[in-house]
């Protein structure tokens, strides 16, 4: 999810903890094929103990009365066998929970790169190495998280299609992500514990973010179109913020490799110590090195001011460190325990978006004023978002979903109040098209791991 202006600075630190804990019971890799284990070595040595025996007891059996031999009876043991254990498969839509795909917790990691330069012996200090080992709960919970976004996303790309409509392609993933991680939301505080990190962004075009369609939308969507599809999910608080764009005509291929390539230029020079003003040089010049030719004109990929990058804090998709997609002079630096949602937007477009549009996108705001509410409908519904949302993001569908009525008047009470805040979609100029790529990553004291990596992007 974009950040759009930074604020004021403070750490995110490895340890932090949030409330609702969730009990890990999650081991291995692939999570969409079973994987069957039997005994090793099983009907090899004792079948042929068993023939041994039974020649032995045969010699020298006794006679009967009538001097003729006597043969033994002897009924030969069947071996047992231990019925093949399955991990279950995944199915289509995703349903099966992570923590049964992974029973022994064991989820998969994301990309480790060892640091460079200076900080090139973090990967081998035993210190560091320590430090990055008590990190276990912390570790765990982003990977399920990651890997829930992983195969919800798998799933979302071979199944969107141009004819369906916005809703119907956000419920879709939205139910997966709710299945995926054991808790749908419906009970009060149920969402605290784990699913939507914020609303599924859902941008056509030269909508650049914050636009997920409300109750009653008919948008459906084109093959012309150049869709974002932005997902953050979350464990414990933990947000895995990871986004791509999907377009259905080739023309549109230099702009989503322009952007893809300016995402993966973040991720490969940030690092400790990086200062963020500098990482958005480098962005500016990967992206800048593209243009995309539409209807015989070519037009320069600019990368999108004001839309950023940001670190991110337990329960709070937006922290206080904000990566530009230019150069800059802030000289804030990454630091050890930093967890970054590192997100470029690029565009055909002028490279500066403003709010327009309806609002779907909302936040508690965790610095809220202390406001003598006189409407009893605003503080109804203050309670309910603080109950099921706490500081993660949420949208009027969300409100629907959980049973809120003709809420939009107290909603806009707490948005004028300044309890709540909320986001307007973000756009650019008229006809221009917008593309996005989005991985988190965590600073871990010894590796660098972007955590929301896959096969896809």
């Amino acid at each position: 999810m974009a950040a759009k202006t930074p604020s004021d600075h403070q750490d995110n630190k490895l340890n932090a903890s949030g409330p609702g804990k969730i009990k890990n019971t999650s081991t291995t890799h692939s999570s969409t094929i079973g994987v069957s284990t039997d005994d090793p070595g099983e009907g090899s040595d004792d079948d042929a103990d068993e023939h041994a025996t039974d020649a032995l007891e045969l010699v020298g059996e006794g006679e009967d009365e009538g001097g003729s031999k006597k043969k033994k009876s002897k009924k030969k043991k069947k071996s047992k066998r231990k019925k093949k254990k399955t991990l279950p498969v995944q199915t289509e839509p995703p349903s099966v929970m992570i923590s049964q795909l992974f029973p022994n917790g064991n989820y998969p990691k994301g990309e480790e790169v060892e640091y460079r330069d200076e900080n090139r012996y973090r990967t081998t200090d035993e210190e560091k190495r320590y430090l990055d080992n008590t990190k276990s709960d912390f570790l765990s919970d982003y990977r399920q998280a990651a890997e829930a976004h992983r195969q919800v996303r798998h799933w979302a790309q071979k199944n969107i299609k141009p004819g369906q409509t916005l809703t119907e392609i956000a419920n879709g993933i939205e139910d997966s992500v709710r299945r995926l991680v054991g808790h749908d939301g419906l009970c009060e505080g149920d969402s605290l514990v784990a699913g939507m990190g914020f609303p599924l962004g859902l941008n056509i075009d030269e909508i650049a973010a914050h636009f997920s369609p409300n109750a009653g939308n008919k948008t459906v969507l084109q093959q012309s179109n150049v869709l974002k599809v932005d997902i953050g999910i979350h464990i414990n608080g933990r947000i895995v913020d990871s986004a791509f764009t999907m377009s259905f005509d080739p023309v549109y291929d230099n702009l989503l490799a322009a952007v893809k390539d300016a995402t993966n230029t973040g991720l490969r020079e940030a690092g400790i110590d990086v200062r963020l003003g500098e990482l958005g040089g480098y962005i500016q010049e990967a992206m800048e090195s593209y243009e995309c030719e539409i209807n015989g004109t070519a037009y320069p990929i600019r990368p999108i001011r004001g839309l950023n990058g940001h670190n991110i804090l337990p329960y709070r998709i937006h922290g206080t460190k904000s990566i530009p997609s230019v150069r800059t002079d802030d000289t804030t630096k990454m630091e050890e325990g930093d967890v970054f949602a590192i997100e470029t937007f690029g565009t055909t477009g002028t490279g500066r978006v403003v709010d327009h549009g309806e609002v779907s996108h909302y936040s508690l705001c965790s610095d809220a004023p202390k406001v003598d509410l006189r409407l009893s409908s605003a503080k109804s519904l203050l309670y309910t978002i603080q109950k099921n949302f706490g500081t993660i993001p949420f949208c009027r569908r969300y409100l629907d979903r959980i049973g809120q009525e003709k809420y939009l008047l107290g909603l806009n009470t707490l948005v004028k109040t300044g309890i709540v805040e909320d986001y307007p979609p973000l756009v650019d100029k008229k006809g221009s098209y917008t593309a996005q790529f989005e991985h988190t990553i965590l600073l871990r004291p010894n590796v660098k791991e972007i955590i929301s990596r896959g096969d896809d992007y």
